[in-house]
């Protein structure tokens, strides 16, 4: 992903922070400190144990440098970029014992978010030949929803809202509570600003149809049949976005993407992808200079 912008140092920072004192506790790394002497040197690798797509190095070298600046990293595969099994991501050298010391963090993050990317590459493609896009949800873990966005931009995905304040999205319970598609829709209108779009989550073409009397940027079309889906896109008939959603594999996303729906949004790319193995490997120990 040659145009993936990378996330201010600023806002993972605190993150990377968080999950290192997390793991120091109250007297930091007993084992590290008791075995490795102080002044030893290391050379180090991040090799890919499996092939995939890399997200997430940004958090890995902030990781290592906060427990000792002196500590360097080489890239040699940026994020978004497909790897091999046994590829060598990065190189890492510096002292010792902040390189193992931060090791466990910077592959909790370099192994779940590269996972997210590996994922949503898979279902991006699955599609290719179609004009729909791949995007996530908010259903991302408490505390880390801009590095798990991030990640999917990585594999090649788009994002949906980031939070609450984002988009106005009214979900079947919204629609019960107001008394109905008509009255929810007038209300989101009345309190949303100029620049607030309006999506409105369908089960069936009936509520699809009544929903576009009301001139909504965007439907959600709900765990909608191929065939229900192509006939919701015929009605729409470009007057809104289209996205379907509802447990939605790489198997099932092929099918889903020729009935010509503008998106489509997959949940378990964030909450449910399995990580990216990722090792450090030791290739050169040093002594004290």
């Amino acid at each position: 992903m040659t145009n993936l912008s990378p996330l201010p140092a600023i806002m993972l920072e605190p993150l990377v922070r968080t999950a290192l004192l997390e793991d120091l506790g109250r007297a930091g790394d007993l084992t590290t400190d008791a075995i490795v002497p102080k002044d030893s040197h290391a050379r180090t690798v991040l090799s890919a144990r499996q092939a995939g797509t890399v997200a997430g190095l940004d958090l890995a070298v902030l990781a290592f440098q906060l427990i000792d600046q002196n500590v360097e990293m080489t890239i040699n595969h940026a994020d978004g970029s497909e790897i091999a099994q046994g590829d060598i991501i990065a190189s890492v050298s510096g002292p010792a014992r902040a390189i193992l010391t931060a090791e466990r963090t910077a592959l909790n993050f370099l192994c779940h978010l590269s996972g997210i990317a590996t994922a949503t590459a898979s279902v991006v493609a699955a599609i290719r030949g179609h004009g729909a896009k791949i995007v996530c949800t908010r259903k991302t873990t408490p505390g880390l929803r801009a590095v798990e966005k991030y990640a999917v931009r990585a594999g090649g995905g788009c994002n949906h809202r980031f939070g609450l304040d984002d988009a106005i999205l009214i979900k079947d319970n919204h629609i019960a509570i107001a008394g109905g598609i008509r009255p929810a829709v007038e209300r989101a209108r009345a309190g949303a600003g100029h620049l607030v779009k309006i999506e409105v989550e369908v089960d069936t073409l009936a509520q699809l149809e009544e929903a576009m009397a009301f001139a909504p940027d965007a439907v959600l079309l709900d765990n909608m049949s191929a065939e229900q889906l192509r006939q919701a896109v015929a009605m729409v008939a470009g007057r809104a976005i289209t996205e379907a959603s509802g447990r939605i594999t790489p198997a099932t996303a092929p099918a889903i993407a020729a009935t010509g729906v503008d998106l489509i949004s997959i949940g378990w790319l964030t909450h449910s992808a399995p990580i990216l193995d990722i090792g450090l490997d030791f290739s050169e120990l040093d002594g004290p200079d």
